[in-house]
């Protein structure tokens, strides 16, 4: 059984990153989001939230399950015998940063595989933190995010 961990904190969940997860779950037996912390920022949502918006979104997808991460994701991967991680890449800047990521990852575990999924063009430009702005400042971001995370996210700033 081929098993792909898609890692990320999902501060929210994107159009993006749904794409994402539905391309990879086609590729892959099972396809397993990790909701994880991302130290460098500050969350919006609670891991809790985060999960279950996602398993909202990916209701319609048998072969995904949600679950959360806390340390390394080189641990994920060993204690689910995934077989790949999948990242996705909007630019040239998510590469640079991706690879270094994946070389890292793979060094510290040696049968660690990362492959990389491109953002379809309409997702190339949308970032969480460019849509927590504008839902910040009362802009609509439901073209951005799927229709379960919209209203969640608004009521984030009310």
């Amino acid at each position: 059984m081929k098993i792909a961990i898609f890692p990320g904190s999902f501060d929210p969940l994107t159009n993006g990153h749904l794409d994402i997860i539905k391309r990879g779950s086609q590729l892959f037996d099972e396809l397993v989001v990790a909701v994880g912390i991302n130290t460098s920022k500050t969350a919006l949502f609670s891991t809790d939230e985060k999960v279950a918006l996602i398993e909202e979104a990916v209701d319609s997808l048998p072969n995904v399950r949600v679950v959360t991460m806390q340390g390394l994701t080189v641990d994920l991967f060993k204690k689910l015998g995934a077989t790949t991680l999948i990242r996705g890449l909007r630019d040239e800047a998510d590469y640079r940063y991706e690879r270094q990521i994946a070389q890292m990852n793979h060094q510290m575990d040696k049968k660690v595989e990362t492959i990389f999924l491109m953002a379809r063009p309409q997702d190339t430009y949308v970032a969480s933190s460019i849509i927590k702005e504008i839902a910040k400042i009362g802009g609509d971001v439901s073209q951005f995010v799927p229709q379960n995370v919209s209203e969640p996210l608004k009521a984030k700033f009310k």
